[in-house]
């Protein structure tokens, strides 16, 4: 018999129009966390995977503690226990610190593309976690999509022309279960505490997890380029701050299966930012397994009448 975790609150009951704006949200999130992969790709040379991760937190964490007020009218709520604090620290350390440092070490081995396809296997382990400790629906629409989506991703990995090796594919499956985990404590998180600050908070804690390195970022900032330094910026305040506050959002108002499916299409969207980024023209295999992924997501998200 499977435990589920312990909640303090149930789920909001969530509107049609909040559903909409829940759609919005996770796009946003997409293309954003797309766009990750290629900064990732374009500045790895230029830090080590624990720096660059406490650059791109560390500017998050600035952002959000200007926009987090600014936005709101009242103040949000806080953890206001023991265990609510508990479970935004793991969420920020596991996935905002960890998955982050583990992702920047994969695209050490491994292409963007490559490293994009291994981690979003987190998805599929999310939707079966989420049955099994949340005690969500596990509907044949989130299932079948979810296959269809993994289709879409070993199309396109096709073509990724095999480069890496091990350690990379292992830091990349390190990265997934990170991802995973941080998404299911994440979703307990948001039932009592608000999406902005369990953001917020979580990349505060996950700065201060990665401080032991800051005398080498100093250093490696010292000789980064000015464009190694632009994208590192543009880590912290887009994928980062606006891209995790976007999911935050939608998660607090969808099902963490069938908001994880969504993600599915993460690899195709960086096959096209590629394509118009780094002029990496995609072939047959990458729009094909593109057009699978998007598919998948249509599917997942279908709600089942």
């Amino acid at each position: 018999m499977t435990r589920s975790l312990p909640v303090s609150d149930p789920d909001p009951v969530v509107s049609t129009n909040d559903r909409r704006k829940a759609a919005v949200a996770a796009t946003v999130t997409v293309v954003l966390w797309a766009s990750a992969f290629v900064a990732i790709r374009g500045i790895g040379h230029a830090f080590s995977p624990a720096p660059l991760a406490l650059l791109r937190l560390a500017v998050a964490t600035a952002a959000l503690a200007v926009l987090v007020p600014l936005s709101y009218r009242r103040l949000p709520r806080l953890p206001t226990s023991r265990r609510s604090l508990v479970l935004v620290a793991a969420y920020g350390v596991l996935w905002l610190a960890g998955y982050t440092v583990a992702l920047n070490a994969a695209e050490q081995h491994l292409d963007a593309g490559t490293a994009a396809l291994l981690v979003n296997l987190a998805p599929l382990l999310i939707a079966f976690g989420a049955g099994m400790f949340l005690g969500e629906s596990r509907p044949r629409t989130l299932i079948v999509g979810s296959f269809v989506a993994l289709a879409g991703i070993a199309v396109i990995s096709m073509d990724s022309g095999g480069g890496g090796d091990w350690l990379g594919v292992g830091l990349c499956l390190l990265a997934a279960l990170l991802y995973a985990a941080g998404v299911l404590i994440q979703k307990v998180a948001l039932r009592s505490v608000d999406a902005a600050a369990v953001t917020l908070l979580g990349c505060a804690l996950g700065t201060a997890a990665l401080l032991p390195w800051t005398p080498q970022l100093v250093g490696e900032l010292g000789t980064a380029s000015p464009g190694a330094l632009a994208g590192g910026i543009y880590l912290g305040l887009f994928p980062t701050a606006i891209g995790f506050s976007t999911w935050a959002y939608a998660l607090r108002r969808t099902e963490a299966g069938r908001m994880s499916a969504t993600t599915y299409a993460v690899p195709a969207v960086s096959v096209l930012l590629s394509w118009l980024l780094l002029s990496e023209v995609p072939t047959g295999y990458g729009l094909a397994g593109g057009a699978l992924c998007l598919a998948g997501v249509a599917i997942a998200r279908r709600r089942t009448r």
